[in-house]
Parts: C-alpha cells; structure tokens; sequence
C-alpha cells in the first residue's frame, strides 16, 4: 500500500488489482497515454506516467520519488525545496478542485441558450458515485469489459444483467449507454486462446470477436435487453466498420428480442440502438449507419490512431497521436453532419470530448453531446457556459475550410482566447 509500482509494462486488469492493492502510483517503461491502462488509471485517479524507459535502472527499491503525471515526468531524491514545490502543486489542484466543483449545480449551456449534455464514462463501480458527485447528465459509455478481466471465465448473463441493474439503479434514473464487449488489442480475456495477434489494434477485437464467438455476445445482449425494462438504457456497439456487420447484429437483437418474448421476459421493445464511429470507413460511411441506427457515438481514440496509421499503445510513435490532424477533423465533421442530415444524435465519447483545449472547437463543429471521465466534465462545462456557438461556428467552419494553408493549433488557441467569452 501507498507505493509506487514500477513495471515494463502493465495491462488493464493488472491496473485494477494494483488499485484494489492500493498503490497511489505506477509508472512503466512503455505504453502510450492513450492506451486502455492509461485511459483506466485516468478513471481510478491514479497518477501514472507511461512510456519512460530506464526507469528500473536508475531508481532503488525504497527510494522516495515525485512522480508527477500532469507533466509526465519522475523525480528521484527530490531535495526539501522540490518537495515543498510539489506540495504546494498538490494544494493549488485541490483548490482548483474545488472551484470547479462550485458548478456541479449549473446547467451545461452556452451564453447563446444552447444546451450541451455532459455524460461521464464509466469502468468500474466506483466510477459511478464519481460520476454523480460532478453532476454528470448520465452515462454515455459504460465499458463493460471490466467485467470480464480477471477471471477464467466469463460472467455469465444473470451476473452481467444484476451488474447493469445496479449501475441503474446507483444514476437515479439517468439514462445509461452500456457498449457492448470490446475486448482484443491491448484488453485481453483471461480465459482466451492465448493466440496473440501479430497486430492486436487490427485483429480480432470488440464487435469482430463477438460476432465469431457468439457464447461471449449473445449473453450479453439478453442481459442488456433485459436490464432495459427497468430504465434509460441504450446499446453501443464499437468498432464498427461496415454495414454487414450492423446487419449482422440487428439480426442478433432481433432474434434475441423474439426469443425473450416468447419466455414473457420483460425488455423494452424501443431500446435505443448505437454504432461508435472509430473506424475511418466508418466515419467515411457514417450516412450509411445513420440510417440503421439511433444515435452514434466518435470513439477518438481509435479514430485518431486508425487515421493516422499510429499504435497508440507503442511509446515509439504516439508522438504522431494528433486530435488536430485535418483528416481527423474532416471525418469527425463528416460523422456529425450524417447524424444531423438523418436526425440522430451524434456524441463523442473518446479522450478529445474530455480535453478542454477542443471543447469550442467540437461545438463550432456541431456537437452537442461530450461523454468524458468524470474529472474533466466540470472544466469541460466552464467552458460551455463561457462560450457562444454564434460566434464559434462560422469560425470553426474558416478554419475547416482552410485547413491546408492555416496553422490549426493557432487557430484552436485563439478560439480559447477571453476575447471569445
């Protein structure tokens, strides 16, 4: 307890054994700031710092060290006045805590009467109480691979159905957006093959490993089903990348459904169905989904690396990992304008709808609806209510349109600038 765990690696449910542990900080000699562990630290409030290489060599069992995951950076035998100077960080961050906390009470809406919905993403129980202290409009991504991890073998459907039940019933009666399992890349089952993908980011992975081993997904989806008789629940189904396989699991809802039926099982005939958009044929296609679905949901992540053809997860490239990127920009736009032109809500629940540097960005851009870790929606919503869509969309549209002659970074600071207030 309340040491910091160094490894060369660690993968998301070792991360969540180490929290039970309770170790009050890790860092590793690879990994990326977007991988699953990073994103799981994140939501645990773990301060980490992935990807720095030779840390085992230079630091001793016992060692008092600073490890500072803002910045990213590891201090060994800190002197007092280093010590002092991080102390002093740490009461700067509660206060600034507790400033933000003073808006868990207002509502999300820009200065021009916009409303904009704030939904927090959660992993594991504690994250829901978490996501009810901030204030948080609901959940618009519950990853439900937590449920798998650790185990042999697979929580059947009455334990995964008593899981959601009670995720219902700790939000009160605000809506819950549970993902289907996206299991594969660098979150593995325990009681898998064991065959490890020469490229995991790419093989067989979330709706892809469901839609091959259906004794993993059709549980799910009866236990989903059923949970939404008892409240706001809707299905998100990841890494979508072409129509067949939308089809595929329509089909498996459909026939999930009859089945439930014809037992007098309880489930709500309307449960919303949605697709994420992480894929870039899915972006580029995102008309064609829109059509079958009820609402999407921008995984930026995935969006981002598959874009840029950069693992996230190795430390040697994530350098490349660019929100601001013009095809980036151009497929997130694309996406919300083919849920606008069929009448669907679009959301974003990737790290970018956290991170409030793009938060004026993304509403220039038409998006209304943020789905982020439960520490960022208070900075997140200070700067909805301290912005104006008026003035941001034609703005945002300047700048998309000019994407190959402007310096975009630039253009998004500005956008943050006072005088836009």
């Amino acid at each position: 307890e309340k040491a910091v765990v160094l490894a060369d690696d660690l993968t998301p449910a070792e991360t969540v054994l180490l929290a039970h542990q309770g170790i009050c900080a890790f860092a590793t000699e690879y990994g990326g700031p977007l991988s699953h562990t990073a994103i799981l630290a994140r939501s645990m409030q773990i301060p980490a710092v992935v990807g720095m290489h030779g840390i085992q060599q230079y630091l001793r069992d016992g060692e008092i060290i600073i490890l500072d995951g803002m910045q990213g950076t590891l201090i060994a035998g800190p002197d007092e006045r280093t010590l002092d100077h991080y102390r002093n960080r740490q009461e700067s961050e509660r206060q600034r805590r507790l400033e933000m906390a003073r808006l868990v009470d207002t509502p999300a809406v820009t200065r021009d009467e916009v409303p904009v919905t704030l939904m927090a993403n959660i992993e594991i129980p504690e994250d829901i109480e978490a996501a009810d202290r901030v204030g948080s409009s609901g959940v618009g991504l519950y990853r439900t691979e937590y449920l798998f991890m650790n185990r042999s073998v697979p929580p059947d459907e009455e334990e995964q159905y008593d899981c959601y039940l009670g995720v219902m019933e700790a939000l009160n009666g605000k809506p819950l957006t549970i993902r289907t399992l996206d299991m594969g890349a660098d979150k593995q089952v325990d009681g898998g093959s064991g065959r490890i993908s020469s490229n995991p980011a790419l093989g067989l992975r979330a709706i892809r490993l469901c839609l091959k081993d259906l004794s993993l997904f059709k549980p799910q989806l009866r236990a989903i089903l059923r949970a939404s008789a008892h409240g706001p629940v809707r299905m998100m189904i990841p890494m979508l990348s072409n129509t067949h396989e939308l089809y595929q699991v329509l089909a498996l809802v459909n026939d999930t459904r009859n089945a439930l039926q014809r037992k007098s099982i309880a489930f709500a005939p309307d449960l919303q169905i949605g697709g994420m958009i992480e894929v870039p044929a899915a972006a580029l296609t995102a008309g064609d989904f829109a059509r079958h679905l009820d609402f999407l949901s921008i995984g930026t992540n995935d969006l981002i690396q598959y874009t840029l053809a950069m693992d996230r997860v190795d430390d040697e490239v994530n350098y490349l990992y660019d929100p601001l990127h013009p095809a980036v920009l151009k497929l997130i736009k694309m996406t919300i304008d083919a849920g606008n032109k069929a009448g669907i809500p679009v959301a974003m629940c990737g790290e970018m709808a956290g991170d409030p540097r793009f938060t004026r960005l993304l509403l220039g851009m038409g998006l209304r609806e943020f789905s982020m870790h439960h520490t960022a929606l208070q900075e997140v919503k200070n700067v909805v209510n301290k912005s104006s869509i008026a003035l941001l969309a034609p703005l945002v549209q300047e700048l998309l349109e000019n994407t190959g002659s402007v310096h975009i970074p630039d253009r998004v600071d500005s956008l943050n600038k006072n005088s836009l207030n």
